[in-house]
């Protein structure tokens, strides 16, 4: 036997261990490393199989928030019923008279204007005090005169008034209108009606209060026309007295560009009542005042 296995035998004893050691090693790590890479792809598949889930159920999700978005958008019934009451606009003066012909004033008109201005700021007992009686007014333009044949109309004695005026500061006739250009165009209608009378402008526009009280002091003015503003502040500063009035017209019936008349304008409106409660409106009550609407 020492013959077959040689002289050196005993020497790969332990070398022959090793190498039985060493095929056995692998031996071993092969079933723990196969578990790994069981578990790595295990995980991997999971990953995988996992994902169009998460994706699936995010696009139900987004298609969920999509259609609830919609629904909000949707407008309800109740919404479509009250959306058309909202984009309505309010019909303005002149869209209602465009569609529409105009009428002409009457004493009715002035009398309510007067009421619901004075409502909150007077008593019951004052407000019946501002009511004026038919008798205070003269005949009311139809729409068919001009200037000059409306106050022929209702002055038929014009040249004998006229004569009979002789104070200053004071006029017989006031007219009264929205604007220094309604004023000027007024005035020319009057070439036909004045006679030898004087007539002055009476608004604000370029000229000083100063300078017109002094006009209406110098020499003696029959016919007065000018805006409510202007008359009220000469009133005011006893630059014009109205105790000589006898016929105060308003340019009641005209409209401007936007088919506005003289009360429709609140400044002017507010003016104009303004200037009836200096005097004007107890004239009216005496009977020493008449009032037409032109």
């Amino acid at each position: 036997m020492g013959d077959d296995l040689g002289d050196e035998w005993w020497k790969n004893e332990g070398n022959s261990d090793v190498s039985e050691a060493e095929e056995e090693i692998p031996e071993e790590k092969e079933p723990t490393e196969k578990p790994n890479t069981q578990t790595k792809t295990g995980k991997k598949r999971k990953s995988v199989t996992e994902k169009p889930a998460k994706a699936k159920k995010r696009k139900k999700s987004e298609q969920k928030e999509c259609l609830v978005a919609q629904e909000e958008k949707k407008p309800n019934e109740d919404d479509k019923s009250t959306k058309p009451k909202k984009r309505r606009k309010k019909k303005t003066i002149t869209d209602v008279l465009a569609s529409s012909e105009p009428k002409p004033g009457c004493p009715a008109d002035l009398q309510n204007l007067v009421a619901q201005y004075f409502s909150d700021k007077r008593s019951v007992i004052e407000l019946e005090e501002l009511k004026l009686q038919d008798s205070c007014f003269l005949s009311s333009n139809d729409l068919t005169h001009s200037l000059s044949s409306y106050l022929k109309e209702i002055c038929p004695k014009w040249a004998k008034i006229q004569k009979q005026h002789t104070e200053k500061s004071s006029v017989v006739l006031l007219i009264i209108c929205s604007s220094a250009l309604r004023t000027i165009e007024l005035i020319k209608q009057l070439t036909t009606f004045k006679g030898e009378a004087k007539v002055l402008k009476l608004f604000a526009k370029h000229i000083k209060v100063e300078e017109q009280v002094k006009l209406l002091q110098k020499g003696i003015t029959h016919i007065g026309v000018g805006t409510p503003g202007r008359l009220s502040a000469l009133i005011e500063k006893e630059g014009l007295n109205v105790q000589a009035l006898r016929y105060l017209v308003l340019d009641w019936n005209w409209r401007d560009q936007k088919l506005r008349r003289m009360v429709d304008v609140p400044e002017v409106k507010v003016d104009f009542l303004k200037l009836l409660d200096t005097g004007i409106m107890n004239g009216c009550r005496e009977g020493k005042v008449k009032i037409g609407l032109f």
